[in-house]
């Protein structure tokens, strides 16, 4: 038992060199049941708590009864405990060391020796808290023997979390290949994926039918033409993620009669090489222990890199090869990430076209002539880096205003590149500022299912009722309206120097000093409430599960009273309470008359920005705290003996960003686009100088990585090199991909063995080698493909077909049921909404891009894409 004193919270021991070799936070961390038998039970903390930084947990996790708490006491499921991280950095190693009640060493985790994709953000859905962090430390850890499960933490907020996130990732191994002799570098190129994936709906969940299965196939799949149908079965049902067997997220409880609506997002970025991904069907049962309906398992080699892939993929409930039924079927879009990131340096030709332009205006050229839409934020990713994002989008946004009196009505209001950007802006600087401002109020009005209406036409009541919902109206707008104005000061620095140049923009444009029109004078606040109010506050009451404010969709009558809430605080935004289009909203207008000089004064303090102060909490991102300082000077002192790869593969702080990550993702879109254009759409880019220049860069850049990969595959092709070049990685990973499927159902689980997903397969390995392979003692190779040298640029090679899955049906549901439940006992309530999604006008199947052969093909296809599909 190790002891630690309260007095050394603030304090971080330093090195000779005064570069801080401690770091202490304090953290909640989740502590499951088996691990928690030896500890004390939690206590009630004698420090005060800070009611304005921690907030009750939602109402909605209480609205039913949970089998956990019926059939086992509540601690079965773990629990949250204070805890205290200290990180030692010993030079040749790291330790971090985590203690509970204040002096209990609960567990040390070795830092040096975890992967960098080992530690990672989690998904809030899992235990609906924010701010946590995933440490996947099984098999280096001292203290808990038993326990293999990730190890969780929350911490105080977005800030702290980030700061520790980049503070842990400096000590581990980052996934570099070829280190052995590429010095200068330390090694010739890095590996990042990343995996989005949208559960939209189901569809005859619980209904049993007899599955027809591919010999190869991980999920069954029922014909398109059989007409079988069933009674609809009413359920509650939710869904859990497993990424490589490991679980990342979980879906809210959403009621349906066999045809729940989720339309719930998740994105998995920083992932370790592909294997599977697994969503299991549960049905919620009142008083009971979930039961599992059927899972949809899906080999993550089979997909296209960057194409989403959308359909039905059917729920298998494992009874054997012959004898697995279909329990429904789940609509889910897919999308697979994966980039080779070379040096910082590689991209130089790259940096110095993108810098020629402003960034909005290659924004415009992404979208309007190579049709990318999901780039800018890339794009704006690398100005932020770089610190000029501000500067251009004010540069830019003088092209908006042309001062004619046509314009008033209209400016800012359209979808142009200028809005689009700031909203992009706002979203990302103003994401703590939106949680402050409406976050906590809604989830008041969504945990006790406000329901709102004062439309007579739709409630059908007389008008007393009616006269009830303007008075619960007029309450909750209220309320949202004073959390609103309340925090008002935690704005941005950059959005207020934003808001700031549109108001002084408009003033200059249309003289509204000097003009007697009360309107016209209106018009610069009016402006700033397009973008405050118009593009982001009011969007995030409209739909919070959009900005990370509620887990879920609402229900159907909570999504009305969210709306009309909106309408109430857009009017007020508008600064003129006498314009109401709908008749029953007029019972509104003492209340926007009231509340007008409030929104003129919050308007106006949005848009000042605050003289810059590194010790203002508001100088720009709450960022300036004496820790992260730290922990920047630490960085910068020990990167300067860092390989590059090595210190370039550390983010960025505030904002955690990776600029050669942002450009090798901008390259493969260009790239992507490029050789997917109509010959017209090329002739037109021609025109284009700058378009042209870029393209350029991306072909350079595409030849680098070929000429990396084949320098590795070089050196790889002896057995030598393969005993001594050894990857900082350790993963169990997919040995081949089947071929390609003609419908998301047919995707494949591949065998495993341990070496990386890109390494030459087992059958390209000497016969010592196989066996090691074999045996699991193998040391992983470098990601290199074995038909290198057959390739043409621009190919993309079939996909070979899987050997026989190794595991059963019966196994993987019998590890689906038995996999520890350790996380939140269960998902939230939340009604579905029928109107949105209903069968009837689901979208057909619609399977996945086939994989086009490699000597047919004469095309430049992109050939990062080749070299990274499953051999």
């Amino acid at each position: 038992m190790s002891e630690i004193s309260d007095s050394t919270q603030s304090t971080q021991s330093t090195g000779t060199s005064g570069c801080p070799r401690e770091f202490l936070v304090s953290v909640e961390l989740y502590v499951p049941t088996v691990a928690s038998f030896g500890l004390r039970k939690p206590v009630v903390s004698r420090r005060k708590a800070d009611t304005s930084k921690t907030e009750e947990t939602p109402r909605s996790l209480k609205e039913k009864s949970s089998w956990i708490s019926v059939s086992r006491s509540p601690a079965s499921a773990g629990q949250w405990r204070p805890a205290t991280c200290k990180l030692m950095d010993e030079d040749e190693s790291c330790s971090l060391n985590i203690y509970v009640d204040e002096t209990i060493l609960y567990q040390t985790i070795y830092i040096h020796m975890l992967n960098q994709f080992d530690i990672r953000h989690a998904d809030s859905s899992l235990f609906l808290r924010k701010n946590c962090l995933a440490l996947a430390s099984a098999g280096q850890r001292w203290g808990s023997p038993t326990n293999t499960e990730p190890i969780y933490f929350q911490f105080e907020d977005a800030d702290t979390c980030s700061t520790w996130l980049v503070l842990l990732r400096s000590y581990s191994k980052p996934e570099i290949y070829g280190q052995t002799f590429a010095s200068r570098d330390g090694g010739l190129y890095r590996m990042w994926r990343q995996v989005e994936l949208s559960i939209l709906q189901g569809r005859n969940l619980g209904n049993h039918f007899k599955a027809q299965l591919d010999t190869n196939a991980s999920s069954g799949i029922l014909s398109e033409g059989d007409p079988r149908e069933a009674d609809p079965i009413d359920l509650d049902a939710f869904c859990e993620i497993h990424l490589n067997d490991n679980i990342c997220a979980r879906t809210t409880v959403k009621k349906g009669i066999g045809s729940p609506d989720w339309l719930e997002n998740f994105s998995f970025p920083d992932l370790p090489p592909f294997e599977t991904l697994e969503v299991t069907v549960w049905r919620e049962k009142r008083l009971l222990k979930p039961v599992l309906l059927g899972s949809v398992r899906i080999a993550l080699t089979n997909f296209r890199r960057s194409e989403a892939v959308e359909g039905w993929f059917p729920v298998i409930q494992a009874g054997g090869a012959s004898n697995s039924i279909q329990v429904g079927e789940i609509r889910m879009k897919l999308t697979v990430d994966e980039e080779i990131i070379l040096p910082h340096n590689s991209y130089s030709g790259l940096l110095t076209v993108l810098r020629d332009r402003n960034v909005l205006e290659w924004m415009s050229d992404f979208e309007r002539r190579l049709h990318l839409r999901t780039t800018s934020y890339q794009l704006m990713c690398i100005a932020i880096a770089k610190n000029i994002l501000v500067e251009h989008i004010t540069e830019y946004a003088d092209r908006e205003v042309d001062g004619t009196p046509s314009s008033h009505n209209t400016i800012f209001r359209g979808n142009t590149t200028f809005t689009k950007t700031m909203e992009l802006a706002m979203a990302f600087y103003g994401k703590a500022f939106l949680e402050s401002s409406i976050g906590c109020t809604i989830r008041r009005i969504c945990s006790e299912k406000v329901a709102i209406e004062v439309d007579p036409v739709r409630s059908g009541k007389g008008a007393k009722e009616v006269e009830r919902g303007v008075d619960q109206l007029i309450h909750w707008s209220q309320e949202v309206w004073n959390q609103i104005y309340a925090v008002r000061g935690q704005c941005p620095n950059e959005l207020r120097r934003l808001f700031e140049h549109v108001r002084k923009l408009v003033e200059k444009h249309y003289h509204t000093k000097d003009s007697q029109d009360p309107h016209n004078r209106e018009l610069p606040w009016q402006s700033v409430s397009a973008f405050c109010f118009l593009r982001f506050i009011v969007p995030g009451i409209l739909n919070p599960h959009l900005f990370g404010l509620y887990p879920g969709l609402p229900s159907a009558r909570i999504q009305r009273s969210l709306t009309l809430i909106a309408k109430v605080i857009q009017s007020l935004a508008n600064l003129n309470p006498n314009v109401q289009k709908e008749e029953f909203m007029r019972g509104m207008k003492d209340f926007l008359k009231q509340n007008l000089p409030a929104m003129v004064d919050y308007i106006l303090v949005v848009s000042t920005p605050i003289p810059s102060d590194p010790c203002s909490p508001h100088s720009g991102h709450p960022a300036h705290s004496h820790q992260r300082l730290n922990v920047v000077s630490s960085l910068h002192e020990r990167s300067t003996t860092m390989p590059v790869l090595e210190r370039e593969s550390i983010p960025l702080l505030p904002h955690v960003l990776d600029i050669p990550r942002h450009l090798a993702r901008i390259t493969s879109s260009v790239l992507r686009s490029a050789r997917s254009a109509d010959p017209k759409d090329k002739s037109s880019e021609g025109d284009n100088p700058h378009l042209s220049g870029l393209c350029a860069q991306c072909f350079d850049l595409e030849d680098q990585s070929l000429a990396r990969v084949s320098q590795l595959a070089g050196v790889e092709s002896c057995a030598v090199a393969l005993k001594w070049d050894v990857p900082r990685i350790t993963s169990t990973v997919s040995s081949a991909a089947p071929s390609s499927p003609a419908s998301p159902s047919k995707m494949v689980e591949s065998r495993k063995v341990s070496r990386p997903y890109t390494a030459s397969s087992l059958s390209d390995l000497s016969e010592v080698d196989h066996r090691k392979a074999s045996s699991g003692d193998m040391t992983p190779s470098s990601p290199v493909s074995h038909y290198l040298s057959s390739l043409r640029r621009g190919s993309v090679p079939d996909i070979p077909s899987s050997p026989k899955v190794t595991s059963s049906p019966e196994e993987r549901s019998t590890r689906a049921i038995n996999r520890p439940r350790f996380l939140r006992p269960k998902s939230i309530s939340a009604d579905s909404i029928s109107s949105l999604a209903s069968p009837a006008s689901a979208q057909s199947l619609r399977g996945p891009p086939e994989f086009r052969d490699l000597e047919a093909s004469g095309k430049r296809k992109n050939v990062l894409q080749g070299l990274l599909t499953k051999r």
